[in-house]
């Protein structure tokens, strides 16, 4: 087995073949939310500039076989889980149905469904729904004895008590979509992932349900963010990914060496 190290392919093939069973302590997985096929875009909005809807081919699945892909991933995810690991699903309200149906099928205890609070969201375009504002992350563990660093989940959250003492965690996380100088761009300014996730949030899962020199792997790598978090903490890493460019942008950020 090689740790900190990209493994370029498909995660189902990966996760089958290459990953020793009952290895990996921790697994975060973004999978494709399967919402690409159209071209929305906002020019000219005024609260982040130009805005276009995430449309990459990666994440335009037929829907007869999103969740035949999904119960592949996650069957796989379980292989490769030690019997007290745990495994973190990001998601939003279109496919967490097929997430939760496919993770209680391989009997996996669902511990919370954290509500992550994007409290910069775009504003809605359409002005026919709510603006959406939320996603979710799953938290299912395989079996029992699994880690949950209690006081460090304490000693990280940003809410106090009134008295300014620290105190638990709620399942409701307030964290901004990436932005500033933590978002990859590209030359022309434009974002380089369409759905990178914030450090933040990778921060609490990895020192909240993971032990220095713990596994930690993710299968949707994109640009990397969960490799960097873990590789900040002391953890061991492995991340999957297929798209050759989000692969150039994972190895630039992480500084490793073709």
């Amino acid at each position: 087995m090689k740790f900190n190290t990209i493994y370029k392919g498909d995660c189902i093939e990966i996760l089958n073949k290459d990953i020793e069973k009952n290895l990996i302590d921790l697994i975060f997985a973004d999978p494709p939310y399967n919402l690409s096929g159209n071209a929305l875009k906002w020019v000219g909005n005024k609260t982040g500039g130009d805005w276009n809807m995430v449309n990459e081919n990666w994440d335009k699945i037929p829907d007869a076989e999103y969740l035949k892909f999904t119960k592949n991933w996650i069957g796989n995810c379980y292989n490769v889980l030690k019997k007290s690991g745990s495994i973190w699903v990001a998601s939003s309200y279109h496919n967490i149905a097929e997430i939760i149906i496919t993770l209680k099928r391989f009997n996996f205890k669902i511990n919370n469904i954290i509500t992550w609070y994007k409290t910069n969201a775009m504003p809605n375009m359409t002005k026919r729904v709510f603006t959406h504002s939320t996603e979710f992350v799953i938290w299912a563990v395989k079996g029992s004895g699994w880690t949950f660093n209690y006081e460090t989940a304490k000693e990280i959250n940003p809410e106090k008590q009134k008295n300014g003492e620290i105190k638990q965690m709620r399942d409701l996380w307030e964290i901004p979509l990436v932005q500033g100088k933590e978002r990859i761009r590209g030359e022309d300014g434009k974002a380089l992932h369409p759905t990178q996730k914030p450090e933040e949030m990778l921060k609490r899962i990895i020192l909240i349900c993971s032990k220095e020199g713990d596994i930690v792997l993710d299968p949707f790598l994109g640009s990397g963010t969960t490799a960097i978090i873990a590789q900040r903490f002391g953890r061991k890493w492995i991340g999957i990914e297929k798209e050759k460019k989000y692969v150039k942008i994972a190895e630039k950020r992480l500084c490793i060496k073709k």
